[in-house]
């Protein structure tokens, strides 16, 4: 196999640690696979490789979070004309912005959490939080900076944990019941998985720390209900104009109600992640994922 893959890591979010261990194990299997595999890891500056990329056939974005996920990267790639995997720029950018995508999911009746954005510097009604809430920033990833508020007196850290990560927060509904997740591969769901973290918040900790958390995939619910999440993560993924992967984030409550929290577009793919999970319980291997979307990218 001829074929020339740049596999891209690393990057200056606060995710990086998690983009290594992605973009390793992508580049063992495109190297398994038969591609000639070149790992690229950067820290700030990626215009230092762009001759690399330039040269590749197509480049593996194994980032997440910040300039990797928000888009920029992918606009980049885009007016240099480099092929890459996953979302497009506008899509990156629009999945990356809870605020954006949960307005827009509203606008399509698709359940989501009651929220209020808030900018850095903007006054806070608290006259209008309810609590339980959710705090966390617009614009992070794997939980990052998120806090579940219980009590008012608890607001004011939580307020500003989110603003280490973000100029723009959201306070969020808290919805009581079953974290659920559905990934999307070549415009196909994969089965349900629901999340049992071992304490309470699916964290960082739980996320990335083998055994800390109970997976059930595919989910115990019945297939109406099973039916009807499969058809709104399509809905959802198709609206923000997601392709080659994702993976749509919900919370069931105690009435069979299932609501959206957010897409991510480039989704971990490392050993605990929920993607290479969801396609195990479909008997597909890791290499065949990786190889499914390239076939994506390539076409």
């Amino acid at each position: 196999m001829n074929t020339s893959v740049a596999v891209l890591m690393g990057g200056p979010s606060s995710e990086r640690g998690v983009s290594l261990q992605s973009g390793k194990a992508i580049q063992l299997s495109c190297e398994y696979l038969g591609y000639n595999t070149i790992p690229v890891v950067f820290d700030d500056d990626i215009i230092q490789y762009l001759d690399t990329l330039l040269n590749v056939d197509l480049v593996l974005i194994a980032l997440h979070g910040g300039i990797g996920e928000n888009g920029r990267i992918q606009g980049m790639l885009e007016s240099l004309g480099i092929r890459y995997t996953g979302s497009n720029a506008l899509s990156s950018a629009m999945c990356m912005d809870k605020h954006i995508s949960k307005l827009l999911a509203e606008d399509m009746e698709i359940l989501t959490p009651g929220w209020k954005r808030i900018r850095e510097g903007e006054p806070i009604n608290r006259s209008q939080i309810k609590f339980p809430c959710v705090v966390k920033p617009n614009s992070e990833g794997s939980t990052i900076g998120l806090t579940i508020v219980k009590y008012e007196n608890q607001l004011e850290e939580a307020i500003d944990t989110a603003f280490d990560y973000d100029t723009e927060i959201l306070i969020e509904d808290y919805i009581k019941g079953k974290e659920l997740t559905v990934s999307v591969v070549d415009d196909d769901t994969l089965p349900i998985i629901e999340i049992r973290p071992s304490h309470g918040l699916y964290d960082f900790e739980c996320k990335y720390t083998k055994g800390m958390t109970e997976y059930i995939c595919p989910a115990e619910l019945d297939d109406k209900l099973s039916d009807k999440i499969h058809e709104t993560t399509l809905k959802i993924y198709n609206l923000l104009k997601c392709r080659h992967y994702g993976r749509v984030d919900f919370r069931l409550d105690e009435n069979n109600k299932y609501w959206f929290l957010e897409v991510n577009t480039l989704p971990g793919m490392t050993e605990t992640s929920l993607v290479p999970k969801a396609a195990k319980a479909v008997g597909m291997t890791f290499d065949q994922l990786v190889q499914k979307i390239i076939n994506q990218a390539l076409n």
